[in-house]
């Protein structure tokens, strides 16, 4: 009897799981829907880490899990929900980088060009050594020798600000994260194709990814931030984590040259030495090397892309905590366990209990 109400439960969750996600995602743009079990994940382990999620995290706001280009698990803490784009603070970086590789694919730029070929007008009267040597590449590398980060919320040209901060370090030599470095990213970008990062990714990346509206805030001059500022839905971020997992390509389609793909999520730079920290594992082009083989995009206060090519995974979590590294070690600990080489037995029993629990999550803050 047991098996068989197991059965039951299971049915009657997967129609209401299948049928709500196809009405909430209609159209063809909606990734693929299937049980755990039949791409090789654990009901049971998934559920433990949601568990965990949501005692461990606070607050965790979304979760998807996609296996072989499956969505296999999903779940949102209210009031978020899977038609309400989140705020994706750093993540915002990966997109900027991908930009940047399309338009040095487009042959409108080169990652060795100099950064003040592209603004001569903004420069101080006398530039220093350091600042005329700063490349695109460093820029992508967060190596372009500022000593600190450079403040430009409260000027009024942040090109002019970005170029007047000191350069003490020879560029391309010292790491430190610096979301101004990004914005350049940006500028460039605008520069050389005359549109926004926002307008210039439309067809090339959102249209294709079936991303409708992304938005994505700009500065007083009309430049899309770059290093932040971009509201994606989970789903939105979970279609870019698989597109760098298939290496660019998309339904047939290369959508960023895969030299780019593997270039930016490479590691290009040292970062730290600390084995146990997802923040010392190396840095790409706007991606940061993780453990366990992965690599990622994230944010602050716990946005994340993961992508995990040995398990042919991705991970995307949205939430606002303090502690990000804990939240990834709950991914290592309870979610890496739930991957198998092969398709597991139908579990109905623990993939009801996982749905039941997804639907009655609520988030903290």
């Amino acid at each position: 009897m047991d098996t068989i109400w197991g059965r039951i439960q299971w049915l009657v969750f997967s129609v209401f799981f299948f049928c709500s996600g196809a009405l909430l995602m209609a159209g063809d743009d909606a990734l693929p829907r299937s049980s755990p079990e039949a791409q090789g994940v654990s009901s049971k382990q998934v559920l433990e880490f949601v568990q965990a999620a949501d005692t461990q995290v606070q607050s965790m706001h979304s979760f998807m899990l996609l296996r072989h280009g499956h969505v296999v698990a999903e779940a949102w803490w209210a009031p978020e929900a899977a038609d309400k784009p989140h705020v994706l603070w750093s993540l915002s970086k990966s997109f900027t980088s991908t930009a940047v590789g399309l338009a040095v694919a487009e042959g409108k730029l080169s990652i060795d060009d100099r950064v003040s070929s592209f603004f001569p007008d903004s420069l101080p009267s006398e530039p220093a050594k350091n600042l005329q040597e700063m490349r695109v590449r460093d820029l992508l590398t967060m190596s372009a020798g500022h000593q600190d980060e450079v403040s430009l919320g409260r000027e009024s040209d942040w090109i002019r600000a970005f170029f007047a901060h000191p350069v003490p370090h020879k560029p391309g030599t010292h790491f430190r994260y610096n979301t101004p470095a990004t914005f350049m990213q940006s500028a460039i970008v605008q520069k050389v194709t005359g549109q926004t990062v926002v307008q210039y990714l439309q067809p090339r990346l959102f249209d294709p990814l079936g991303i409708q509206a992304p938005r994505w805030d700009a500065n007083p001059q009309g430049i899309s931030l770059g290093g932040y500022g971009l509201y994606l839905r989970t789903e939105d971020v979970a279609k870019f984590g698989q597109l760098y997992l298939q290496k660019g390509q998309w339904k047939g389609q290369q959508l960023i040259p895969e030299s780019w793909v593997q270039l930016a999520t490479s590691r290009q730079t040292s970062n730290g030495s600390r084995p146990d920290s997802d923040w010392d594992q190396g840095y790409g082009f706007q991606f940061w090397r993780c453990r366990h083989g992965a690599f990622r995009g994230d944010g602050k206060d716990g946005q994340f892309c993961v992508v995990l090519p040995e398990q042919d995974a991705v991970v995307v979590l949205t939430a606002n905590t303090s502690d990000m590294q804990k939240e990834l070690n709950v991914v290592w600990d309870r979610l890496l366990p739930a991957f198998s080489s092969q398709a597991l037995p139908v579990d109905g029993e623990s993939e009801a209990r996982l749905r039941e629990f997804c639907g009655s999550l609520r988030a903290s803050r």
